[in-house]
């Protein structure tokens, strides 16, 4: 098994997401607890994620990993949490990964509210340079701490099915085919989720 991640990789995976932030080496830390725990990806024996967050870091662990949503082995879970929940699909064995807040300390929150003002256009320069300056330290913090530091691991979730290739069905309002899954019923019509949700705004 894998023990931790190469500079190598930690190069791909910042020029795979275009810069460097906290969330991407929260990302980077995430998938290297799962290549420790599970073993390297491989085609024939994959691996699963289900992240139940949006942020920077699910795009480490589609490089590091090899679990993508085109492959349907990446599962996004809308609930806001820093957690990553990994699967070796052979056996079913699976570890959750949830990211303790506490290890950024006090420089957290100020990087937090200093980015906010960099992303509203409000931020000076000197708030510039500070908030670099803080990026610096919290990376040195992530990639220097233990996993177990980082993470609060438990055990997972039972894993979920695996992907299926379902039929498409034509929208009656707009005439996209659209997969069976994602259909909505109405008044005995097939729509697809937009169209769907303009016929409910219309009730």
């Amino acid at each position: 098994m894998q023990d931790a991640i190469t500079p190598e990789q930690v190069e791909r995976t910042i020029a795979f997401h275009g810069h460097q932030c906290p969330g991407l080496w929260i990302g980077i830390r995430a998938a290297e607890l799962c290549l420790r725990e599970l073993g390297t990806h491989r085609d024939q024996d994959p691996l699963v994620a289900v992240v139940e967050t949006d942020m920077c870091g699910v795009d480490a662990i589609q490089v590091l990993t090899g679990c993508t949503f085109g492959k349907g082995n990446l599962i996004h879970r809308d609930y806001g949490k820093s957690a990553f929940s990994f699967y070796r699909r052979r056996d079913g064995k699976g570890l959750r990964a949830l990211f303790r807040n506490g290890v950024m300390g006090e420089t957290g929150p100020e990087l937090r509210g200093l980015m906010k003002k960099i992303f509203a256009g409000q931020a000076s320069e000197a708030e510039k340079k500070r908030a670099g300056e803080l990026k610096e330290e919290n990376r040195r913090k992530v990639m220097a701490a233990t996993l177990e530091e980082l993470f609060t691991i438990t055990e997972a979730a039972p894993m979920p099915r695996g992907a299926k290739i379902l039929d498409s069905l034509e929208c009656v309002a707009c005439g996209e085919s659209t997969m069976e899954s994602r259909t909505r019923r109405f008044a005995g019509q097939t729509y697809c989720i937009p169209c769907f949700e303009q016929v409910e705004q219309k009730k």
